[in-house]
C-alpha cells in the first residue's frame, strides 16, 4: 500500500490508508488508546487498542487503517484533519526514540533558549518551531518573486574573499592555503561586479559579522537577500527596495494566515507609499515625541528605530519606515555620499516594527573616486583588484540594498531572539553547541 500523507486523508473517509510520521502524544484510556501522529503535512488522531499502547512520543511508525470521521463533539477545529481519525488496523515501529528530555506534547515549548539551541535537533521537531522555518520559506519564495519582478537573475557568490568587503576588524580570517582569506561580510562586492555583465541581480547569501558581542538581534553567521540594479538613480532605487520589502511580506501574510494567527500577531499595515524621512528628520520627530535629544549621533540606535516606528505606525498605519541620508563616513566605502551634502550619504534602512530588516545605497560607480574612498578608509587599493577591474571598464550609475532573513522572521512573528529564527545559529558563544560546554 503506498503512504497517503496526513494532509490527504479528510478526502478518503471509509478508505483504508497508510500514514507515516511520528508519534506526538500517547493517551491510554483502558482497552482504547488514541495516539497523535505528526508528518510533514500535519497532525492524525489515531485510534485504536493494544497495538497503540506501547508506542512513545518520537517513534517513527507507519500505520494502516480505515480512515472514519470523528464524532460531531469531538471534532478539533484547531487542525485540518480534525474532523477524521483513523481507526488502526495494522502499527509498525520504524525507529525507536529514548525518553525526551522535556515535553514536546505540550502546545507551547517553553524553554530557556540556552536549552532551546542545546537540543536543536530535538526542539524543530516542535510543531510551533517548526512553523518558524514554514515562515522563513515562505519569506525566502515572496523575496524571490519580487526580486524576479524587478527583472534581477539570481546569482550564487563565494563565501570566502580575498579581502574584507566592509573593510574594519569584524571579520573572520581563515587560512587558505598558503594565502590570508576572509569570511565574506556581505556578497556586495561580487553582487556589483556582476551589474556590467547582468545588469540586475540578487543572490541568497551568508555573511559572516566577527562581531565581538550577543545582543538579541545580531549572528555571527547571517543570511542575506541581495538585490543590485544598474543604470538606476536613487529615487528609483528607493522605490525597488520598497516594492521588495512590501511585496514578500504581504506574500509571506497570505500564504501562512494561520501560523501568524498562532503566534498571535496584528495583521500587516502596509500602505500604498511607505513614509520616507532622512535620519536626522527621524532623530527631530524622535526628540519631540520622547525629549531625548539625539540629533547630534550619527546613527539611529536601537531605542530610536523603535520610536520611529511607533510614529510611522501611528501617524502613517504602516508597519514600514525607510530612513535615508546616513553619514558618509559611517558607511561602507563603496557608499555614494550625496551630491547636494557630501557630509550625508545616499544611503538608507527600512526598519521594521521597530527593527532595521534592510541596509543599503546608491554606489560610488567612478573608478577613481572608489580608490579614493578606499585609501580615506585606510585600505590598500591592491586588495580589490578583481572588484576595481569591474569599475576602471565602465560601471553604470547602480545601487541595491540587503534584507536580514532572520531579523524579518524575527519580527514577523514577534520572537524575542533573532537566534530563535535561524536553525543552527552561531554568534559568540555557540557553534551547534556553547564554548563553554
Amino acid at each position: 500500500m503506498e503512504r497517503t500523507l496526513i494532509c490527504e486523508t479528510p478526502k478518503k473517509i471509509g478508505e483504508e490508508v497508510k500514514i507515516a510520521g511520528f508519534v506526538q502524544t500517547v493517551r491510554a484510556h483502558g482497552k482504547i488508546a488514541f495516539v497523535d501522529v505528526v508528518d510533514r503535512s500535519g497532525v492524525l488522531q489515531i485510534v485504536g487498542g493494544a497495538e497503540l499502547v506501547d508506542l512513545k512520543p518520537q517513534f517513527a511508525v507507519e500505520v494502516e487503517g480505515v480512515v472514519k470521521k470523528r464524532p460531531e463533539k469531538m471534532i478539533n477545529e484547531k487542525i485540518k484533519t480534525g474532523t477524521v481519525e483513523l481507526e488502526s488496523k495494522k502499527v509498525v515501529v520504524l525507529s525507536k526514540s529514548e525518553e525526551m528530555p522535556f515535553d514536546m506534547g505540550a502546545e507551547e515549548l517553553n524553554l530557556e533558549l540556552p536549552t532551546l539551541l542545546d537540543y536543536r535537533t530535538l526542539t524543530l521537531r516542535h510543531s510551533k518551531i517548526k512553523e518558524i522555518f514554514k515562515v522563513q520559506a515562505k519569506v525566502l519564495e515572496g523575496f524571490r518573486e519580487a526580486a524576479k519582478e524587478l527583472g534581477c537573475t539570481e546569482i550564487s557568490v563565494p563565501t570566502i574573499s580575498a579581502s574584507a568587503t566592509e573593510g574594519g576588524a569584524e571579520v573572520f580570517m581563515v587560512d587558505y592555503y598558503d594565502h590570508k582569506a576572509y569570511m565574506t561580510q556581505s556578497p556586495q562586492l561580487y553582487k556589483q561586479m556582476l551589474v556590467p555583465s547582468l545588469e540586475r541581480v540578487f543572490t541568497i547569501a551568508k555573511a559572516y559579522r566577527a562581531e565581538p558581542s550577543v545582543t538579541t538581534r545580531h549572528l555571527s553567521e547571517a543570511t542575506q537577500m541581495d538585490c543590485e540594479l544598474g543604470f538606476v538613480s536613487f529615487e528609483e532605487l528607493l522605490d525597488a527596495l520598497e516594492f521588495v520589502g512590501t511585496k514578500t511580506l504581504k506574500y509571506v501574510e497570505e500564504n501562512c494566515e494561520k501560523i501568524l494567527k498562532d503566534y498571535k500577531v496584528p495583521p500587516l499595515k502596509i500602505p500604498a507609499k511607505v513614509p520616507r524621512l532622512t535620519m536626522r528628520e527621524a532623530q527631530k520627530i524622535i526628540l519631540k515625541r520622547t525629549g531625548v535629544d539625539h540629533t547630534g549621533e550619527k546613527d539611529l540606535d536601537p531605542e530610536d528605530e523603535k520610536e520611529i516606528c511607533k510614529w510611522a505606525l501611528e501617524e502613517k498605519d504602516s508597519d514600514l519606515v525607510t530612513i535615508t541620508h546616513y553619514p558618509t563616513k559611517k558607511r561602507a566605502f563603496y557608499t555614494a555620499p550625496d551630491p547636494s551634502d557630501p557630509e550625508y550619504s545616499l544611503s538608507y534602512d527600512l526598519l521594521f516594527r521597530g527593527l532595521e530588516i534592510l541596509s543599503g545605497s546608491q554606489r560610488i560607480n567612478d573608478y577613481n573616486k572608489l580608490i579614493a574612498a578606499i585609501k580615506d578608509r585606510g585600505m590598500d587599493p591592491a586588495n580589490f583588484e578583481m572588484y576595481l577591474q569591474a569599475f576602471k571598464y565602465g560601471m553604470p550609475p547602480e545601487g541595491g540594498f540587503s534584507f536580514g532573513l532572520e531579523r524579518i522572521t524575527m519580527k514577523l512573528l514577534n520572537l524575542s531572539n533573532v537566534r530563535e529564527a535561524s536553525l543552527f545559529p552561531r554568534d559568540m558563544e555557540r557553534v551547534d553547541f556553547r564554548f563553554s560546554r
